[in-house]
């Protein structure tokens, strides 16, 4: 998930989540109070409009009370001179925040316990009010009540009055719990959410953060030996697949580099080790020249021989460290040309087998290929393939009448170069390397197999820049062909325009 749809989640979450919660909360509590105030006040017809207005509800909260003394002014008016009575019913008003007072003439005979006294100075007169159950008088002083006045005469004809008295301050209680409970359900709610939000937005962005503080520390301290690992598909998820992508990449090129200065030592040693026996060499036969042990004219023509046919092969090994160095590089100076297949070849041939003949190794060359193909290739590196190919199979030859056959075939769109040798050929488990830079299958490293060890290498490299192939098969102790294959040029004919 996107970090932006987890951003557009987190705010739907912070408005509708706990308003959601909120109203199943104040639907679970209120359904709780409501019934505990329909037993305490006595609506049981459903009609909860009582609460918008305070003062209904208080009347409604002592109605019971009010027509119980009702009754006993119409009916036995001598109830209000019993104290008993009057304690009764003070305490059934008690529990719901009121008391009693009772009045005759202008003596205060009754008062129940709680009675303020800015409230006895309060009392309205002998029939200045009228109640009923439902309403009352609203006092607003030091102490806010409503007062509900019930107007009588003791059986001696003395007017009297009763007073309900209601502190306003005890406000419904139970509207009170019901608040206080949704204040704490709201900000449990609100707390809830805050950390659930806190725990995804901790798991989907400060985890992984930590993740790449560590990889990066990892990568300060130079160790490339670990993995970050992406838990999500957001942008986040995708920093850390493009950070172990980098990280990756670093570790090759690390390795690659490590590899190519091992390549490079390897080189330097091969070289300078080829390189130590022909100056040898040539140090020695000059040394003769100078010191006069070649005193014929014999002596001196090999001598001098010797010193050049050494020379070539330092000249050899440098012109091999040098393109080395083109390939290593990818600049290898190419001069693609169209090549007729025949000539090309019957040229190569001709001039390799003067070097052959000299070292009285048989060449035999077979064409089977049409005189007009044609090949892209440079001239000069593919004569390099050649020559490296057959310099390798000389070096390796092992019987006493060495044999080199090449053929060229048709192969549909290529042309196949076989280059086969009767030498001692190549073990089954040194030939899937014999490509690679500075493999050698002979670890003794004599003067006659000799070399820097990346001949082969070249030639590959060459081939496949020519958008071909290279293979070998081989078998010990009879001999080895190498396979090669470019493309044949092909001309595309221009579609010519009907004239009209």
């Amino acid at each position: 998930m996107k970090f932006k749809n987890k951003i557009i989640i987190s705010f739907c979450i912070i408005i509708f989540v706990p308003i959601l919660l909120a109203l199943v909360a104040l639907f679970g509590l209120s359904h709780v109070q409501l019934k505990e105030i329909e037993q305490n006040y006595g609506v049981n017809d459903g009609n909860y409009s009582y609460f918008s207005n305070p003062m209904r509800l208080l009347s409604r909260f002592t109605k019971e009370a009010y027509e119980q003394l009702s009754d006993a002014a119409k009916k036995r008016p001598e109830q209000f001179l019993d104290k008993d009575y009057l304690e009764e019913i003070n305490t059934t008003l008690a529990e719901k925040s009121s008391y009693l007072i009772v009045r005759r003439d202008r003596e205060l005979v009754y008062i129940g316990e709680d009675a303020g006294v800015a409230m006895l100075t309060e009392l309205p007169e002998y029939g200045a009010a009228e109640s009923d159950a439902n309403s009352g008088m609203y006092v607003d002083g030091k102490e806010q009540a409503l007062i509900k006045q019930i107007d009588f005469q003791y059986p001696d004809g003395v007017n009297g009055s009763a007073f309900i008295v209601t502190i306003l301050e005890e406000t419904v209680p139970e509207i009170k719990s019901l608040a206080a409970d949704i204040l704490v359900s709201v900000v449990l709610i609100l707390v809830l959410t805050a950390c659930m939000l806190t725990m995804w937005i901790y798991t989907s962005l400060i985890n992984p953060i930590k993740k790449l503080q560590i990889a990066v520390q990892n990568i300060k301290d130079g160790n490339l030996d670990f993995t970050v690992e992406a838990e999500s598909r957001d942008e986040i998820g995708e920093l850390c697949r493009n950070f172990e992508e980098m990280r990756q990449r670093l570790k090759e090129n690390i390795e690659e580099k490590m590899t190519g200065e091992r390549e490079n030592k390897t080189l330097i040693s091969n070289i300078a080790h080829d390189l130590k026996t022909p100056i040898t060499a040539v140090k020695g036969y000059a040394e003769g020249l100078i010191d006069g042990v070649a005193d014929t004219p014999e002596k001196r023509d090999r001598y001098i021989r010797t010193i050049y046919n050494k020379a070539n092969e330092m000249d050899t090994l440098i012109n091999e460290l040098t393109l080395y160095a083109k390939i290593d590089t990818n600049r290898i100076p190419y001069n693609f040309t169209r090549l007729n297949v025949a000539e090309y070849f019957n040229d190569c041939v001709d001039e390799i087998g003067l070097d052959l003949e000299e070292k009285n190794i048989g060449l035999s060359y077979f064409n089977y290929v049409d005189e007009m193909v044609r090949i892209i290739a440079d001239p000069e590196q593919l004569r390099r393939v050649i020559g490296n190919i057959i310099g390798n199979a000389v070096k390796y030859l092992d019987k006493q009448h060495g044999l080199i056959n090449m053929r060229i075939k048709d192969v549909g769109d290529f042309i196949q170069v076989e280059i086969e040798d009767n030498g001692r050929g190549i073990a089954s488990r040194d030939l899937p390397y014999i490509f690679d830079r500075f493999y050698r299958t002979d670890a003794s490293r004599n003067s006659s197999t000799g070399g820097s060890g990346i001949g082969l290498s070249i030639v590959k490299k060459i081939i496949e820049d020519h958008g071909g192939k290279i293979w070998a098969t081989s078998r010990e102790s009879i001999g080895t062909v190498m396979y090669f294959v470019i493309r044949k040029y092909q001309e595309v004919p221009n579609e010519q325009g009907v004239d009209h």
